[in-house]
């Protein structure tokens, strides 16, 4: 089978942007013919646009991703905000009281925890750099695969084929890609929805990320570089309706009131949106030329913000280990080559999913009972200092196997 590209990466969006800028600015695999398949890839956003509703919290290991691909500069123009600290509380508690857990960079002697950016910049930077690079766009959508001893076929929606040595799903948590190989999946759906939009605060939000654990699941105010906050309410599908459907004043009073009025009253400046919550997790991440990255390969719970983080990482371990094969001399598309990847990425996401899931199930519910448990382990955290910095650290991305390809370099 001709191949007429080394890698054909499937889906445009952050994990597949991100891969295929990666794989061109890194020495190894910068000579590699790479082409990305996605049907609307996205505009940057303009001067002026409003800021898109959908916001992530990017790890020092992320940044530096986006850095060595240079799409961080656009990322930074369109208004990545830095946050110093995060706050985290039971509703049972409240934000400045001793069961409260407090992170600080300043505990890491790093500059941040982090920024919140703009998943529309993030993504069009990327492409933006991919492009630039050298990486083809085929703006059409994705139909099936062939495999074969040497190479792997894919068929797009309109009618074309393209002979590769390894195609990479990035497309999403409904994959075709991993549908066609023939992988199955496992996870359940969390019965909520994420309600989110933009607020204006009464008081600064201090470059402080905010997060209290309701009954009904957690919320997040994330800040933004021009002061306002971006919320992120994770509740029952019911709930979820009303806090949308209801009118600005209602809604201003019911977030300002379930936040403690952590920052003053609270009142949305954006349209408000919801959608459903849930957990998956492919039982493979690869098969004979196949491999899969981001939300193709597990989809979790946004209370921590990692979804984009572990899909960069899934990015950055895939080019380590590409690259590493080609400089052997080996097929980058034979399955031993792509179990090194599925072997190191379910080491690194597996407990991550798990602690999320975990994080999630005990603080969620009502009762006297399980408000004890939530105030108890933050408590918990709070007053042990390795624990407490383990967290910080693997949140930053600065802890555990850091791939080579984003590793930061030793002060």
């Amino acid at each position: 089978m001709k191949r007429d590209f080394d890698l054909v990466i499937v889906g445009g969006a952050m994990a597949g942007a991100g891969a295929a800028a990666l794989f061109a600015a890194n020495p190894q695999t910068a000579a590699l013919r790479i082409a990305l398949l996605e049907p609307k890839p996205v505009t940057a956003p303009v001067a002026g646009e409003a800021l898109d509703l959908r916001v992530s919290a990017l790890s020092r290991a992320s940044q530096r991703l986006l850095e060595l691909t240079g799409a961080w500069p656009a990322v930074v123009a369109r208004g990545a905000a830095a946050y110093q600290r995060m706050v985290v509380w039971e509703e049972r508690a409240t934000p400045d009281g001793p069961g409260a857990l407090h992170f600080d960079a300043a505990e890491l002697g790093e500059p941040d925890l982090g920024h919140i950016v703009e998943n529309r910049a993030v993504q069009a930077a990327l492409l933006e750099s991919a492009m630039a690079a050298g990486v083809v766009l085929l703006r059409t959508g994705f139909a099936s695969l062939t495999s074969g001893d040497d190479a792997i076929r894919v068929v797009t929606t309109d009618g074309r084929e393209y002979g590769a040595a390894l195609v990479i799903g990035a497309d999403g948590s409904e994959s075709g890609v991993r549908s066609q190989a023939g992988i199955t999946t496992r996870g359940w759906d969390y019965e909520q929805c994420a309600v989110v939009t933009h607020l204006s605060c009464e008081r600064s939000h201090r470059d402080t990320a905010w997060q209290c654990f309701l009954d009904t699941g957690p919320l997040a105010l994330l800040p933004l570089a021009d002061g306002r906050v971006s919320l992120v309410w994770s509740t029952t599908p019911a709930l979820a309706e009303e806090l949308v459907g209801c009118s600005e004043e209602e809604f201003a009073g019911r977030v300002t009131s379930a936040s403690a009025s952590v920052l003053g009253r609270l009142e949305a400046t954006t349209a408000r949106a919801a959608f459903p919550l849930k957990l998956l997790h492919a039982r493979h991440y690869a098969a004979a030329r196949i491999a899969l990255i981001g939300d193709a390969a597990h989809t979790v719970h946004p209370l921590a913000g990692q979804g984009v983080n572990l899909a960069f990482m899934d990015a950055a371990a895939l080019v380590d280990v590409i690259g590493a094969a080609l400089e052997a001399g080996d097929d980058p598309g034979e399955l031993a080559v792509l179990r090194r990847y599925e072997r190191w990425r379910k080491a690194e996401a597996l407990p991550a999913i798990a602690l999320l899931d975990g994080i999630k199930r005990l603080f969620y519910g009502g009762g006297a009972m399980q408000s004890r448990l939530r105030r108890a382990g933050l408590v918990l955290v709070e007053s042990s200092g390795p624990i407490k910095r383990l967290l910080m650290q693997r949140a930053l991305g600065v802890a555990g196997e850091v791939p080579a390809s984003v590793r930061r370099p030793p002060s």
